[in-house]
């Protein structure tokens, strides 16, 4: 995966609400696409309406020597120049969102920037200007133009959850250094978690984008901005008609913090979870493959001290379904800390609700932890361990090999059974040898997760 700029790119309902401007509620109700009358869309008006709007953003990191860099002369006798600098150039897209010069961009495109200038469509002079803040996590930075900014019409924002698969869009931006550059597509998908961090939630389109889009709007048919755009999917480095944006509703929520905060402050649960496989549906005693499975805890978090527990299944957060272990990230980070939260939550097939209260992401301690703890299946050499079975040795083409177990997990737990022991991992894994699938509780390295078995 590719970000798509040049150059200088554990868990988390409401985040503080604080006026922005009026240009950034969402619309009425859709519309008919203007310019739509049964052919293609009128792209040329679009364009032309859009693209005064679109900033290029030059970003310079001015890098001061140190000396010798293998040089013999310097190396005894001293820098032949002392602090000597390098200038580091890189460019990128952004967008204006109201009347006082504020650009939404990506964070990648004005990280660790010493000098930022905008240059606007047309123009042959630049306007300084500085950084509000940047949310690393979902990569997008608040930027203002030093100064009186010129007369440009913000972009409008628009509303990205009712986004469609198959609905036409247009990317603008200054991809490779060419101004004002217009590609039409569709959306090809959304939701797209692809890899990029804690709270992927992308929308994919066709529309091209290259190195140098990054930041710019994603538009639709209403001219209004629907995406951020970010991310390419290149093995070469062009464009291969696979582009990621950020949604605008989220976009929208950080540059409020942003705005009002200069950083993003994000709710914390304390937990690490994983997807709910179709394997894991009976052992966990679910009806279907949904919700986030807990894999581990920070003992000093917030779901510890309300009791929640390993192989609990999350699927209801306050008033918001959990379908996927993906959706919990997003809903946890956008809960105020100290708001209080209903979980519900599947445990040994039994429904239970708690009450927690969501600490700040960042003010938590960092992760403890436990001591290594059991693994087990058929097809393993094992011995003791602290708390539980270390695998010595994964039978190749065995039942533990076809799950996936590696030599050196440790395991937790068999069928939430804790295995303290090789004679208890012994008693617990009788079922699997009588052909049932059990689910083990490994410890990887420092990571806690769930596996199926099946013989």
């Amino acid at each position: 995966m590719k970000r798509d700029s040049h150059p200088p790119r554990n868990l988390s309902g409401t985040l503080p609400v604080l006026a922005i401007a009026t240009l950034l509620a969402l619309p009425a109700a859709a519309q008919p696409a203007p310019g739509s009358t049964g052919g293609l869309p009128d792209f040329v008006r679009l364009a032309r309406e859009a693209t005064p709007s679109v900033v290029s953003i030059s970003s310079t990191q001015i890098i001061r020597s140190q000396g010798y860099g293998g040089d013999p002369y310097e190396f005894f006798f001293g820098p032949r120049h002392r602090g000597r600098e390098q200038r580091k150039q890189g460019q990128g897209s952004g967008f204006v969102i109201d009347a006082e010069g504020h650009i939404l961009t990506n964070n990648h495109v004005v990280a660790g920037a010493d000098e930022l200038e905008v240059r606007f469509p047309g123009e042959d002079r630049s306007y300084k200007a500085e950084i509000l803040g940047r949310d690393e996590m979902t990569d997008l930075a608040l930027i203002r133009i030093v100064g009186e900014p010129p007369k440009v019409r913000p972009l409008s924002m628009g509303d990205s959850d009712a986004l469609e698969v198959g609905q036409w869009v247009f990317a603008v931006g200054n991809p490779f250094g060419l101004d004002s550059t217009v590609t039409a597509g569709i959306v090809s998908a959304k939701e797209r978690t692809i890899g990029a961090g804690r709270y992927d939630d992308f929308i994919q389109t066709d529309a091209s984008i290259n190195p140098g889009n990054s930041g710019g709007p994603l538009l639709d048919l209403h001219g209004q901005v629907v995406g951020v755009n970010t991310m390419i999917f290149s093995p070469a480095g062009g464009n291969v008609g696979i582009g990621f944006a950020i949604p605008i509703n989220l976009a929208r929520e950080i540059v409020t913090q942003l705005r009002g905060n200069g950083e993003v402050v994000r709710g914390w649960l304390g937990v690490v979870i994983q997807r709910v496989s179709p394997d894991m549906v009976a052992p966990l005693g679910l009806k279907s493959a949904e919700g986030a499975l807990i894999a581990e805890l920070d003992a000093s978090g917030p779901a510890a001290a309300v009791g929640l527990q390993p192989g609990d299944v999350i699927v209801r957060w306050d008033e918001q379904p959990v379908k996927d272990s993906d959706d919990l990230p997003l809903l946890v980070a956008r809960t105020a800390p100290g708001a209080k939260v209903s979980v519900r939550l599947i445990r040994e097939g039994k429904p239970r609700t708690l009450k927690v209260k969501v600490a700040r992401l960042g003010e938590a301690p960092k992760m403890t932890h436990p001591a290594p703890a059991p693994v087990g299946s058929l097809g393993l050499r094992v011995a003791p361990d602290r708390g539980g079975v270390r695998i010595l040795q994964v039978v190749p083409g065995s039942a533990a090999d076809r799950a996936g177990l590696l030599a050196g997990d440790v395991v937790l737990q068999v069928n939430r059974t804790p295995v303290g022991s090789v004679d208890a991992w012994e008693k617990a894994i009788t079922p699997a040898r009588k052909g049932e699938t059990v689910m083990l509780r490994i410890k990887r390295r420092d990571r806690a997760l769930f596996v199926t078995l099946r013989p």
